[in-house]
């Protein structure tokens, strides 16, 4: 049991699960739009999220501590490497316009993690993205959003119309939303001054906001140009869900109820859309 308790932790902290659900909201994206698998943007998406992830988490212990590292750290970071490795593998297999977006979101996702801007500015003792008051959510949101929506399709070259814009506000909210239990779990550990959603209104009304926002995210989809009632069932399904994970979440959760279930509804909401695809 200890082995086999060591090897979920490590597919936790290594990233793999968030990496599995970046990887799965992007797939989503092609099958909505009735693209082909891509496994070259599906691949680099997955490999680069591994990368991205660890970087950011471990930026400063491998910092500060590279010396002495814990073995467990030592591990993540040589997976790490093999993942950034096939990340420029696939990486060059992409088209050149999927390139800019890349470098966009990949710059991002630097100054997320890398000091940079005077500390007057802050509110916090930290100088990176991370630490700006209230930016947080809103950044991985962001990232996500631009991520699993643009990316897929733009090495498709698929045009970016009405239904597109849609989706994309969809996924913002959704994973907006997925944040909130993380943000609550957190309320122990982060400084006030990070000035984070639960900090700023309390739990209840961090919870219903999450409520607000899944009826958002849900009820857009009427907007689009090509409503499809499999994608609408499924939605309903993936809204209930969610909104059940931010309902139940508490700052005393288990350890594995963000990191695992609530990071994991993405991968249901893709094994969710493939069942439906071969029931039609």
């Amino acid at each position: 049991m200890k082995v086999l308790k060591r090897i979920f932790d490590f597919y936790i902290n290594s990233s793999i699960h968030v990496a599995l659900s970046v990887f799965s909201l992007a797939w989503i994206t092609l099958l909505e739009f009735e693209l082909p698998y891509d496994k070259n943007v599906l691949f680099f998406i997955f490999f680069a999220s591994i990368t991205g992830y660890n970087f950011v988490k471990f930026f400063g212990l491998a910092k500060f501590h590279h010396r002495s590292l814990a073995t467990w750290l030592k591990y993540i970071q040589l997976f790490s490497l093999v993942c950034f490795l096939l990340m420029c593998y696939y990486v060059l297999r992409l088209e050149q316009t999927t390139l800019v977006y890349i470098s966009v979101f990949g710059v991002v996702t630097f100054l997320y993690a890398i000091p940079f801007l005077p500390k007057k500015i802050f509110l916090d003792e930290k100088q990176n993205l991370r630490s700006l008051s209230g930016l947080k959510v809103y950044v991985i949101a962001l990232v996500w959003c631009g991520v699993t929506v643009f990316l897929p399709l733009a090495n498709a070259d698929f045009l970016m119309n009405w239904d597109v814009s849609i989706t994309a506000i969809q996924r913002f909210v959704f994973v907006l939303v997925l944040m909130l239990p993380f943000e609550i779990r957190d309320l122990q550990y982060d400084s006030v001054k990070l000035a984070t959603i639960p900090q700023q209104i309390g739990v209840k009304k961090t919870k219903l906001i999450g409520v607000l926002l899944l009826m958002v995210f849900f009820f857009l989809d009427y907007l689009k140009d090509d409503m499809q009632l499999m994608n609408l069932l499924v939605l309903l399904a993936i809204t209930a869900i969610t909104l059940l994970s931010v309902v139940l979440a508490k700052k005393e959760q288990s350890k594995y109820y963000s990191a695992f279930f609530v990071e994991g509804i993405p991968v249901l909401w893709l094994l969710l859309v493939l069942v439906f695809q071969l029931l039609t």
